[in-house]
């Protein structure tokens, strides 16, 4: 009798992800040149605007080339526009400082506690509002999870723990397995939610071995993507989200409105209509941290409301995603 395997499998062996991440293309000229747009190292600027390229090589190739209007390389490519000093928008633009519980720990809304699990991602997206986060200080991975575990220890009102970072699975299945087993001596925590861009950017991080761990978790389990377009998912990513699923996770969704990236009521509606063919459901659309270097990309409020009007007109509910602005100090991320 032949039994079905427990994951979907590839056609062939996937190379090591660690392999694959080390492999990262991480200058901005031969990024240029792999989409066909040498001719444009010119206009990048200094020093990567103090925030270092990084992106795997995989995600490239989802690239248009000759495009330098492709919305996943606007995501990722340096621009002249970061260096512009904007006002309002400053390092720290959600409190994350403000709402340090204990080290690595952020701890802004009831019931929920963050961990800066990792500093490291595999794609560093310009408009991240982290990046000028002080990592080094703040990995609550850091001496076996001790620290984090004993804040969550002495909070009994914390049931969903929340790993962030940085991005948590740029971790090591051990690392990860290291603070499960701590968990298992806190019974009020129920849920793990993790926060990652790794099953789009670099599927090939959703191995057996993290499979595995999940799969053995006594906990409710959910994994929040981060794909900002339809373009960045591809067959890969099909695979991984289907193994994901197969391991008991519920995967969810959020983006970032960005102008010139994914601002028109056709580039979300394909982007609900692509995730839920993968299986994963829409859940926030945030408006843009405003964070130092990163203006260029802001939607206003009233064009991002008339992209929800039309998403709604056109979409079933459970396809469009909320509306929020995170504000430091609120208790939730707030409706727009």
């Amino acid at each position: 009798m032949i039994t079905a395997s427990p994951h979907p499998r590839l056609s062939s062996p996937a190379p090591d992800w660690r392999e694959l991440w080390r492999d990262a293309i991480t200058d901005a000229g031969e990024l240029l040149q792999a989409v066909g747009l040498g001719d444009l190292a010119g206009r990048l600027p200094p020093n990567d605007a103090g925030f270092a390229l990084r992106v795997p090589r995989g995600f490239v190739a989802r690239m248009r080339r000759n495009d330098p209007a492709d919305p996943l390389l606007l995501q990722v490519l340096p621009q002249l526009a970061e260096l512009d000093q904007a006002a309002d928008f400053v390092v720290d633009a959600v409190g994350d400082m403000d709402a340090r519980a204990a080290h690595g720990v952020l701890h802004k809304y009831q019931g929920r506690a963050l961990l800066i699990a990792s500093g490291s991602c595999a794609v560093n997206c310009r408009y991240c509002f982290r990046r000028h986060f002080p990592y080094g200080d703040e990995m609550a991975a850091a001496g076996q999870w001790r620290q984090s575990l004993e804040h969550l220890r002495q909070d009994p009102s914390i049931s969903e723990l929340i790993l962030s970072g940085g991005d948590p699975l740029s971790l090591a299945t051990g690392k990860l397995q290291e603070l499960s087993r701590g968990l298992t001596e806190l019974p009020h925590i129920t849920r793990l939610r993790i926060h990652s861009r790794l099953p789009v950017v670099l599927p090939e991080r959703v191995d057996k071995a993290l499979l595995d761990w999940l799969a053995a978790l006594p906990l409710q389990k959910v994994l929040v993507l981060h794909a900002n377009h339809a373009s960045e998912i591809d067959a890969g990513v099909d695979q991984a989200c289907a193994r994901l699923r197969q391991s008991g996770v519920t995967l969810l969704n959020q983006s970032v409105l960005l102008r010139g990236i994914n601002d028109t009521a056709d580039s979300l509606a394909n982007l609900s209509e692509r995730l839920f063919a993968a299986g994963v459901l829409p859940y926030y659309l945030h408006q843009l941290d405003r964070v130092q270097g990163v203006a260029h990309f802001e939607v206003d409020d009233a064009t991002a409301l008339q992209l929800v009007d039309a998403l709604r007109a056109r979409l079933p509910g459970y396809l469009v995603p909320r509306l929020v602005r995170e504000v430091a100090g609120e208790p939730s991320k707030r409706p727009l």
